[in-house]
């Protein structure tokens, strides 16, 4: 019996304009009902996701800033924070990416040095709190991860900048226009087992769906993991299970209903 629902949200739960379908508000409640609790595991600040699901914020566990924040019932129960001789390393890096911008993802808030006006407006849809900051280094806050934005592509640009440090940071591909830097341990995956020890939820009982990179842990976290039609390669190969449909024809809804759990 399934226990646990965990999903991504974008490019999964959210389509590609970043929409979530009306229906999730109808389906949530039932899912609670039979017992089944839904996360939200994203790399979306806290702040954005809980803003977000407001209205049912105290039914589902959120899974922000790729795993390195884990809150439920306004209660912080995980986190997983970046030294800052390796925050401030990473920001000196970015700073020297062409086509690139760096965000510090932090327990409080997120902040920003550039005024640059679309990669704020960029940003801006993934972080509900936002300080522009005259120096990254100088932050003075609980360090989550070191996050870039690169208009030139992650993949094929920043990452190579940052990929030397996988053997001590996790280095994970958010989206295309997404990296993110962070502890070693902090990923999905190592979330989503603190929150099945918190509920006494097995491996066997978890369901799970991804689509990118940052997905890749969280793939081997619960028995019935899910890549999303439209996932990366990499996360379908990863996967149990690929979805009929994609995340523009409401892929995860869809699974959840023809599996019979609603």
């Amino acid at each position: 019996m399934i226990k646990l629902i965990v999903c991504d949200m974008d490019g999964t739960l959210l389509d590609n304009q970043g929409q979530l379908n009306e229906e999730f508000w109808e389906l949530e409640p039932k899912l609670a009902e039979k017992g089944i609790r839904f996360a939200i595991a994203s790399g979306r600040q806290y702040y954005n996701l809980v803003d977000r699901f407001d209205r049912i914020k105290d039914n589902l566990i959120f899974i922000a800033d790729n795993g390195s924040y884990v809150v439920y019932r306004n209660e912080q129960v995980h986190i997983d924070s970046l030294d800052k001789v390796s925050a401030d390393k990473f920001i000196e890096i970015g700073r020297k990416i062409e086509g690139a911008y760096v965000t510090v993802s932090a327990k409080n808030s997120a902040y920003v040095e550039s005024t640059d006006e679309r990669f704020l407006k960029e940003v801006g849809k993934y972080f509900k709190r936002m300080e522009i900051v005259h120096d990254l280094t100088k932050v003075e806050d609980t360090v989550l991860k070191i996050t870039i934005c690169d208009f030139n592509n992650s993949e094929t640009n920043s990452y190579l900048h940052y990929k030397q440090f996988e053997k001590k940071y996790k280095v994970a591909v958010a989206g295309k226009l997404w990296l993110d830097i962070s502890d070693w341990g902090a990923n999905k995956g190592t979330a989503i087992r603190k929150m099945q020890e918190k509920f006494g939820i097995s491996f066997d009982e978890t369901m799970v769906f991804g689509d990118y990179l940052n997905d890749m842990e969280m793939m081997g976290a619960g028995k019935y993991s899910y890549a999303m039609k439209n996932a990366h390669p990499k996360i379908i190969e990863a996967s149990s299970y690929i979805t009929k449909y994609s995340n523009n024809e409401n892929g995860v809804l869809a699974t959840i209903k023809e599996l019979g759990l609603v």
